[in-house]
Formats: structure tokens, sequence, C-alpha cells
């Protein structure tokens, strides 16, 4: 990709028949990225804000999930599952008048990537899964074993309240090393300050973790797209395994898995080197599929 000068975005709403209000912006005119955030996190914090993949020619389109950052509640409380974000996620495309994208999602919106990936690969150019989300096996779905879903409720219980601190607090930050403890509380408590609905972030935090996102990892072996995985080493984000982002770059069938080295900063936090790694890979392992595609 060609450098190119920086357009400012064009902001947009994209209204769901009987459901939310998804509000985003688009910058650029070239092939097409769409960035999907994480649980509790907005459009701003998929590549946390680096400019690095517009400046290299690329098309940025961004949304808040459902529930999150400007965009509306889900009609229901029950309404934050993989297949309703994976709706929202065709919706979004059909209204930018996009075909066919490269998906980069973080953790939740890596989760809306695989999901939209198996439903409808013609539409997948490529994709960029960022710290992926836990799934079956790894993951226990015991109906009698809530210990895991027990910490996603009690950080929704503290944003229902509105209690900004002791959701940061949940999220176990404290338990980081104490180099990476400070910034990633003042982190976390900035993201959430960009909600103007905190009782629709709890109730994303009660509905999307009791959600499946595949009945197994091993069906997401049927995505043909070309995969980067981006995973972090447990010292830094210990919510996000790498044996996790292992085992999906394992079960893809052509991924290629990216990690920080040992003691760095997580790679999932650094907008401007992860940006760049996601271009190498787009003009790499990817380029052909996005020939293919027209760009």
């Amino acid at each position: 990709m060609a450098a190119a000068k920086t357009p400012e975005p064009v902001e947009f709403a994209v209204e769901r028949s009987g459901g939310p209000v998804l509000r985003g912006d688009d910058a650029g005119a070239g092939f097409p990225i769409v960035l999907l955030h994480g649980l509790t996190a907005t459009r701003r914090n998929v590549v946390q804000g680096s400019r690095h993949l517009l400046t290299r020619g690329w098309r940025l389109v961004g949304y808040d999930a459902r529930g999150h950052g400007e965009s509306s509640a889900a009609p229901a409380p029950d309404g934050y599952g993989y297949q309703e974000l994976a709706g929202d996620l065709t919706a979004v495309l059909d209204a930018r008048g996009i075909e066919r994208a490269v998906l980069a999602g973080s953790s939740m919106g890596a989760g809306t990537a695989v999901r939209f990936a198996l439903d409808s690969p013609e539409r997948v150019a490529a994709l960029a899964l960022i710290t992926p989300p836990i799934t079956p096996p790894f993951r226990r779905d015991d109906a009698d074993d809530d210990s895991g879903l027990a910490v996603w409720d009690r950080r929704a219980d503290a944003l229902a309240a509105g209690d900004v601190e002791g959701f940061v607090d949940a999220t176990g930050v404290d338990a980081l090393p104490e180099r990476w403890r400070g910034p990633a509380r003042l982190a976390t408590r900035q993201r959430i300050e960009r909600h103007r609905d905190l009782a629709a972030v709890a109730d994303a935090l009660r509905g999307l973790p009791r959600s499946r996102l595949v009945g197994s990892l091993d069906e997401i072996a049927a995505i043909a797209a070309p995969a980067l995985v981006v995973g972090s080493r447990d010292d830094g984000d210990p919510g996000h395994p790498l044996a996790i982002a292992e085992a999906y770059a394992e079960r893809l069938p052509h991924a290629e898995l990216a990690v920080e080295e040992p003691g760095e900063t997580p790679l999932a936090w650094q907008g401007a080197r992860l940006s760049r790694t996601i271009d190498e890979f787009l003009a790499g392992a990817a380029a052909g599929a996005i020939r293919a595609s027209g760009s």
C-alpha cells in the first residue's frame, strides 16, 4: 500500500430494525479494514488510536458495538450474544457499501469476526484476531460451575451501580506486574468513561460470557481466509491466555501468530506497533486474498 494523507473520518449511524443504533466512523478510500473492539471497550481501542493504517492507504471503518460507547443498547438485556454481534456487523457492512473486508477484532471483536467468517465467508478477505476469546474446550460451560461467570457478574454489578472504581478493581489490574499496574488501571478507567450507558455495558458483561461462539474450537478450521492471530504473554494479559491464541493459530488453516517478546508490553496494547504488524501481514500473507477482492 502506498503512503497517503490521513483523511478525517466521516461519522455514521446504522439503525437496525427493532435493534440498536450503531455509531461509528469511516475514513480513507482504500481496501476496507473493519475494526471490532472488545467487551467494555469502544472503537478507539482496537489499534489504540493509531493512524498508521490510514497513512498506508487502507480504509478504516470502526463502530461501537451495541450497548458500548455511543451506540444504543440492545432491545433486551439478553441481546448481547455473538450471533447478534455478527448481525450488527452485517448491517454496518451493508450500510457502508462494503461487500468484502478485512476484519480486525480484539477479544469480543475477534469472536465477532470469527462468527461472521463462519456465517459469511465470502465477505471476509482476511482476519486479524487480537487476543481472541476463550472458547470450549478451554472454557467450561457446566451448568453447575459458574465460577468464571461470577467474575463477569461482579464487574457488571459494579457498572450497574455506577461504581467505576469498583469495576476497575474487579478486572484484576492490581495483580499485574507493578510496571503495568498503574497504566492499566488508568486505561481501564478511561475506557469506561467513554460509554454513555453503563447499564447497557453491564448487560453486555452478563450476556456475552454466556454466549457460545462455537460448539468446539475445531469448527474454525473451516475458515479459509488468511488470519493473523495476535497473542499476549500471560504475565501482561492473564485474561487472554497465550495458549488460547496459540490454539486459534493452530486450527486456522492459513494463520500466523504474533506475540511480543518476553518482558515486553503486550503487542495488543501498542497501537502503532500492532498496526504495523497488521499492515505487514496484509501486504504479505494476505495480499493475494485482498487482490482477489478487487483492491
